[in-house]
């Protein structure tokens, strides 16, 4: 497989896991090129063009070496900074005959982190299928969205890109079409656990591997709002994709739907006493733990094709290929 083979496979997934159905986000696409095609010269130019056929903005191919280049070895991480770059290419000069062929980070870089608020339209569809109005989720959320992209403004966006260029290693994101893997997997755990409590959902999560090694370090599965013998109600898998977390002010609406528990990859405490305030239980599966976990199915499937995987900057490799 080639850089690009690798990025289309990670789209793939992203959309045969993503709770919206493959219509839906097809008929999306179609909007966004119809109105491109209504684009002057001018504005095609400045138009991202990835976003006429990956529907995921937050993740893309960042540089590429060698588009032909059969992908032999990646190294594999949470955050990829400049010293993960050094690093690989240190890895590279160590081991000259099996070098790292390019580096996979998790989280968004360059245009795709700016592009970051682009994704969330992913959780109003989300809240709509939990029972919130779509018109009360769209105008909760462009406004948490508005912010996302004002706080993301003054961001070094290319310092890594950069530096993957300067020392040759290909390197590109996977984001939410990772986190959409984890929250169908979560989902899927659960629902056949047949939890009926806040406990039997912790009990469910620590039967993963990457939580239960997260939790001998320290940062497994937490309950944040509510109490192990809290029954669950409707739950719902809001916080774990969609780019970053929504609005605060979500939980009164979500509350006013139905909604029992969350599961959540992390919440602030701003965010916790509000879904408190409204009786909603929230339990945290943790941040870096679920990320590896979206990365690792997704890793899995390079795996299966013969590439080697190296983990680094936090991932908690576990490969479901060996078992």
């Amino acid at each position: 497989m080639n850089i690009q083979e690798i990025f289309d496979l990670a789209v793939e997934l992203g959309i045969e896991n993503d709770f919206r159905s493959k219509e839906e986000i097809e008929k999306k696409l179609k909007k966004i090129r119809s109105k491109f095609e209504k684009f002057s010269k001018k504005e095609k130019e400045l138009f991202d063009s990835e976003r006429l056929q990956n529907p995921y903005a937050d993740s893309r191919v960042h540089f590429v070496k060698d588009g032909n280049q059969a992908i032999k070895k990646i190294m594999a991480g949470i955050d990829i900074d400049t010293g993960e770059i050094m690093l690989a290419r240190y890895l590279c000069d160590k081991n000259p005959k099996n070098p790292i062929d390019a580096v996979i980070g998790h989280h968004p870089d360059g245009r795709a982190l700016a592009d970051l608020g682009v994704v969330m339209d992913l959780q109003i569809d989300t809240l709509h299928q939990a029972g919130v109005p779509v018109n009360v989720a769209e105008s909760l959320m462009k406004k948490r969205i508005s912010e996302i992209d004002r706080g993301l403004s003054p961001d070094n966006h290319y310092k890594t890109i950069d530096a993957a260029k300067l020392v040759g290693m290909s390197y590109l994101n996977v984001h939410t079409p990772a986190d959409n893997l984890v929250a169908k997997f979560i989902q899927n755990k659960i629902e056949k656990s047949q939890a009926e409590d806040v406990g039997d959902v912790i009990k469910a999560l620590l039967e993963i591997e990457e939580y239960r090694q997260a939790s001998i370090l320290g940062a497994g599965p937490k309950i944040f709002v509510g109490h192990e013998e809290n029954r669950l109600g409707k739950v719902v898998f809001t916080e774990i994709t969609g780019g970053t977390s929504g609005s605060k002010d979500i939980y009164e609406k979500m509350s006013q739907a139905g909604v029992g528990t969350i599961i959540s990859m992390h919440q602030s405490e701003e965010y916790r006493k509000e879904a408190e305030k409204h009786h909603i239980n929230v339990i945290i599966a943790g941040h870096i733990s679920s990320d590896s976990l979206g990365m690792n199915l997704f890793l899995d499937e390079l795996e299966k094709q013969g590439i080697e995987i190296v983990p680094c900057s936090g991932l908690i490799r576990v490969s479901r290929t060996k078992k």
